[in-house]
Formats: C-alpha cells, sequence, structure tokens
C-alpha cells in the first residue's frame, strides 16, 4: 500500500531529505502535503510540482499570491499547457501548517523547528494521523496534553537517537529495559573547558563536524542543549524515569543510541550519519526502507570512542533534567527561553556561555514562583493546557530577552 505523506516544513533539512526518501521510493510514499514558512518561495514551488501535491501551507500570510503566481509561472515554463496545472488547495497564515496537518494522509512527518511545531502535532493526532515526529519540542513542552491526545503507537520518533531506541526496544520486553543510553557527537567544542568556551562565535557554533542541521539545532547540539532536550523526550516517548537515562559522548556519530537490558546485553542501533535512515522508518514504520541510507562498511578498521559528558562545560544537561523532572509548563519555559537565547547569540547580541546561563535563570525564576504573584510566571505541577504552554513559553522569550537587555548594559 502506498502511504499518503504530508510534510511540515518542507524546505528545512528533514523536509529535503524526506522528499528524497520518497523521490527514491515511489512505490512506497505519496506526497500530498508541503509547508513552508514561505521564506525560499522557489524551493517550495518545485518541491510543490515536482510531486504533484494536492495541498500546501505557508506561514507568512503575506507570501500566498507570490506563492500561487510562482506556481503558474513554473508550470508554464515546464510546458503545462492551459488549464493542465491543476493550482493545489493554499493554506497561508500562522494556522497553515496545522490546517495542513488534518489534510487526508496517512502520516504527518513534522520537520518544523522550535515550538512552533506543537499546534500541527495536537491537530495530526487528533485527526488520527500517524505522527512521524522530528519537531521534538512539541512533546516536550506539551508533555501531557500531547501523550493523552496520542494513541498507542501513533507517534513514531525521527529523532536518529530515539529511532535507534525505537529499533532496539524490539530486542525485549518493556519490563526487561534497564536505561537507555543516548549517544552525543559532543559538537563543534567537545574537550574544550568552560574557560576556553568563552570567546565561541556564532560562525564556530554553527560549524557541527557530523550533522548538517539548521541554525537553531546546530547551536542547541553545540551547546548540548539539544541533547538535553532529547533527554526530556526520551523519558515521555518511552515511559523511563529520567535517572534511567544517561549521555553518553560518541564523537562518531554511529552508534545512535543504545538499550541496556536487565541481564547485562546492550543493544545499539548503528549507521552511519545519515538521517535519511530514520526518516524512512519514520514514514514507513514498522517497516524497513531498502536503500534508505548508507550502511557501515565493516571491511575497513575503524574505532568508536565513548566518553563521559563534561557537565561543568556543558551544564544543559543537568538543568534539562531538572525541567523534565519538574514537568507542568517548566519543559515549555526551558524551551522558550533556549529558542530565544539562541536568536540573541546568532544576531551577535550574547556570548555562547550566556545561552544556558540566562535559561538556567528564567528556569529558576519560573520554578522559584518569582513571577507568579503577577500571573507573570508559574510554578511546579500547573496543570498543563495548551493555554498554559503557549502563555509559558511567551513569558519564557520575553524574560529571557529582558535578562540579555540586562546583560549588555
Amino acid at each position: 500500500m502506498i502511504r499518503r505523506i504530508v510534510i511540515l516544513g518542507s524546505t528545512g533539512s528533514i523536509g529535503t531529505q524526506a522528499l528524497d526518501v520518497a523521490a527514491r521510493n515511489q512505490n512506497l510514499f505519496k506526497i500530498v502535503g508541503l509547508s513552508s514558512t514561505g521564506a525560499d518561495i522557489p524551493m517550495l514551488v518545485k518541491q510543490v510540482l515536482d510531486f504533484a501535491v494536492e495541498a500546501v501551507a505557508v506561514a507568512r500570510a503575506t507570501t500566498a499570491q507570490e506563492l500561487q503566481l510562482a506556481l503558474y509561472a513554473e508550470a508554464k515554463s515546464r510546458g503545462y499547457g492551459v488549464g493542465a496545472f491543476k493550482l493545489p488547495a493554499i493554506f497561508a497564515g500562522p494556522a497553515a501548517a496545522t490546517e495542513l496537518a488534518q489534510w487526508p494522509c496517512d502520516v504527518v512527518l513534522n520537520g518544523i523547528a522550535g515550538a512552533a511545531g506543537l499546534e500541527p502535532t495536537l491537530a495530526a493526532l487528533a485527526t488520527g494521523h500517524v505522527l512521524a515526529l522530528a519537531n521534538k519540542e512539541s512533546l516536550i513542552i506539551g508533555g501531557a496534553l500531547v501523550k493523552n491526545l496520542a494513541a498507542p503507537g501513533q507517534i513514531v520518533p525521527v529523532d536518529s537517537e530515539h529511532s535507534a531506541i525505537a529499533q532496539a526496544l524490539r530486542g525485549g520486553a518493556p519490563h526487561e529495559v534497564r536505561r537507555l543510553v543516548l549517544t552525543a557527537s559532543g559538537g563543534p567544542f567537545r574537550g574544550r573547558t568552560r574557560a576556553e568556551l568563552l570567546e565561541v562565535t556564532p560562525a564556530e557554533a554553527l560549524a557541527h563536524p557530523t550533522w548538517t542541521m539548521g541554525p537553531l539545532v546546530s547551536i542547541n547540539s553545540a551547546t548540548l542543549m539539544n541533547k538535553g532536550l532529547e533527554l526530556i523526550e526520551a523519558h515521555l516517548l518511552f515511559d523511563l524515569p529520567l535517572d534511567a537515562i544517561e549521555v553518553v559522548v560518541h564523537p562518531q556519530s554511529v552508534v545512535h543510541s543504545m538499550v541496556e537490558f536487565i541481564d547485562g546485553s546492550t543493544l545499539a542501533q548503528a549507521s552511519p550519519p545519515d538521517m535519511r535512515l530514520p526518516i524512512a522508518l519514520g514514514m514507513s514504520w514498522p517497516d524497513r526502507v531498502a536503500g534508505a541510507g548508507p550502511s557501515c562498511d565493516w571491511s575497513s578498521a575503524t574505532t568508536w570512542e565513548f566518553f563521559p559528558l563534561d557537565e561543568e562545560a556543558f551544564p544543559a544537561i543537568g538543568l534539562a533534567r531538572l525541567a523534565g523532572a519538574q514537568g507542568g509548563t517548566a519543559p515549555a519555559v526551558f524551551n522558550g527561553a533556549d529558542e530565544a537565547c539562541v536568536a540573541a547569540f546568532l544576531a551577535g547580541e550574547i556570548g555562547f556561555l550566556d545561552i544556558v546561563d540566562y535559561v538556567s535563570q528564567v528556569l529558576d525564576e519560573h520554578l522559584s514562583g518569582k513571577f507568579a504573584a503577577t500571573g507573570g510566571g508559574w510554578v511546579p505541577g500547573n496543570e498543563v493546557s495548551l493555554e498554559n504552554v503557549i502563555a509559558a513559553d511567551t513569558w519564557a522569550r520575553e524574560r529571557s530577552r529582558e535578562i540579555a537587555g540586562e546583560g549588555r548594559r
């Protein structure tokens, strides 16, 4: 059976690789919907026509007419006769991706970056679609809101680490699992002390040694904030306590994560660093797609290294454990503050070390209830609702910008 796929974030790293997988497996996948911010209309138009999609969404309402005109122009340049090109349904505006997530399909691949992916995630789950989740933030900040809406098996992880764990978990029963081991490449600054990170520039932080990703994920990988988010994600996806999830540094990024069982056995999923394999699994789960990505070359000598995490230089993991353990709206504050601080760092407004330091300050203010009396913050245990999550996210971003401004004075 050919699966009908909607891709949210089609012009980003995840989206373009998903389209590559689909193009090479037209007997398995039919792309029926694409969404984008609208920042790269030429790329989006090419994707729409290449895959003859039924619907397209752009987050910028002002680009809807530009998109329509560009579609007709590209169709004409490709030799379509008058009336031969059927314009896809077009959704535009902040809710466009959420509307597209409800389009008739089998799988919604959510590759949107950051907290903006939450409402599309909820819409896809509510409609009954399988959710191939690359947008980890929507699960992390949504927490119980997302989990309570999802049917068993409805969420399929696309992050390489969580895909690896899902694959390894096939090797044993849930009660046989002792712990999960998330691997981290260590980013571009592995081995540096905290003092050596003081003068890091955005260009240096964006230069990841093994993965090509968007700016937010690249910076989060440099601070290891991304691994902290993945820690919370693993806790929510696989229903294991946070203290049963460990992070180790593995520079080669070949072992994507591991599951340790109660008898001492450890199952690891290994493949060269290439997101097309977990993306293909996300779209086809539980079936594998032949040739989705490259395989390891076992005929050549190689070395795989594993190192303990340096939590003094990279305190983001411990901070994530705190936010995940508190639950409620704490993960939304943690993520929202991080996204705001990453933007400030990329704009040259704060330093590299300030990212995690400022997130820590915002999270501390949230958990202490410092702003609860004025309605400006939340205390642990608050009920997670969409309204509260959005409010917590908004407050965290605003407070982060305030702290960044105070730091510049």
